[in-house]
């Protein structure tokens, strides 16, 4: 598609053309195939927009309703979940998950706290023995081998992504303060209050509104941002042995995430399927009322997922990150709108973040996956736009 015009379908509330703008460059110059932005201001919707194919390798037209998985995006939904959980006094997040996950008490990981999980400093991204995909989808399997892992850390003591274990770390403290799945939960207490078009394990009935996802490559077009990666990077992807490839290698082999029963695991690391105004609608319910309905986050829950866990070295992304509890901060690593954002990206595409201090709720998906791990051209792109919009 690219270089070719697409019909961009939607809204913008006037002042929000540059983001109109923007989504369609994105088509034009970045190589998109198919996606949708959504942004909420103080509770009311401002831009609605889609375009493209449904499937990144399809005909089929991208429609109102139609959904992705959005791979890490989902991280930032489950954290609320756990958030969620310590606002209404069932998780103290300052005491050793061992309290609530008695099993979870091995290998040098007793002293490890709640707080711990959702920072990124468990010490725990990588499994010695990786999962394949019907014991990833397993809770039990999965929380077993995740329990039984030696830390690589000393937990609490330094950052580094977990990538895949996030999913059995969440989920299992999830099941067991609540005694339910992880994916019925969200669905029950979070996405359904917000009225948000938001799913952790799709249901067979609903396998066909989430498009086709796939790989695409930058385009080499003048103007579009070829991603050059710094050489210590590439070399910790390169590496077997390296916390990097590890890391994401935690299900092996590789997962194909058009496989249904892929998108039916409830993964809280990487399975979220979502439309993009299912995202922003999430983010904008956790700073404020949206349509009238409830606000998710008290502003003392709101200050704790965005004050500063972890920064600096990742010894998983060998970058500089920024976590809150369960969030990516604003950084040279995840650029958001401003410093006070707080959100999550997923690898090569999907983007979702709150600015309390605009009253913004950001929504972008898309079926095509680039390289890019923490920040895509084509969300940033959206961000910057965005940011004229405000006038910031």
């Amino acid at each position: 598609m690219e270089g070719e015009d697409v019909v961009v379908n939607g809204t913008v509330a006037e002042g929000f053309e540059p983001v109109r703008e923007a989504f369609a460059a994105n088509f034009a110059r970045l190589g998109e195939r198919g996606a949708a932005v959504a942004v909420y201001r103080d509770g009311r919707r401002v831009v609605d927009l889609w375009a493209g194919t449904k499937d990144v390798d399809g005909t089929a037209p991208w429609e109102p309703g139609t959904a992705q998985i959005v791979r890490s995006a989902t991280k930032g939904v489950a954290a609320a979940g756990l958030l969620l959980l310590h606002q209404r006094g069932h998780l103290d997040l300052d005491a050793p998950v061992g309290t609530y996950w008695p099993e979870y008490k091995t290998a040098g990981k007793e002293r490890t706290l709640v707080r711990h999980l959702l920072a990124h400093r468990a010490g725990v991204p990588v499994l010695d023995r990786p999962l394949t995909m019907a014991e990833a989808a397993d809770p039990d399997l999965g929380a077993a081998a995740v329990a039984a892992q030696a830390p690589a850390w000393e937990p609490g003591t330094d950052h580094g992504y977990h990538a895949q274990t996030y999913s059995w770390l969440v989920g299992e403290l999830v099941r067991r303060v609540t005694g339910r799945p992880v994916g019925e939960w969200l669905a029950d207490e979070l996405a359904g209050p917000a009225g948000a078009d938001f799913r952790l394990g799709l249901p067979a009935a609903e396998q066909g509104r989430a498009g086709r996802v796939g790989d695409i490559e930058a385009p080499q077009s003048a103007g579009a941002l070829k991603l050059r990666p710094k050489r210590s990077v590439s070399a910790a992807y390169a590496d077997p042995d390296s916390l990097t490839r590890r890391a994401f290698a935690a299900i092996t082999p590789l997962p194909d995430e058009n496989d249904p029963a892929y998108r039916a695991a409830a993964l809280p690391a990487a399975t979220g399927i979502a439309t993009a105004d299912g995202l922003a609608r999430v983010y904008a319910s956790l700073i404020g009322e949206v349509d009238g309905g409830v606000r998710l986050f008290t502003p003392e829950t709101m200050e704790l997922a965005r004050a500063e866990r972890s920064a600096g070295a990742d010894r998983v992304l060998v970058v500089g990150t920024r976590f809150g509890l369960g969030y990516m901060l604003h950084g040279s690593a995840s650029p958001l709108l401003s410093p006070g954002s707080f959100g999550h990206p997923g690898r090569g595409g999907a983007l979702a973040f709150a600015d309390p201090e605009s009253g913004i709720g950001f929504g972008y998906v898309t079926n095509g996956f680039r390289k890019s791990v923490t920040s895509d051209p084509r969300a940033q792109a959206l961000v910057q736009a965005l940011k004229a919009s405000l006038g910031a």
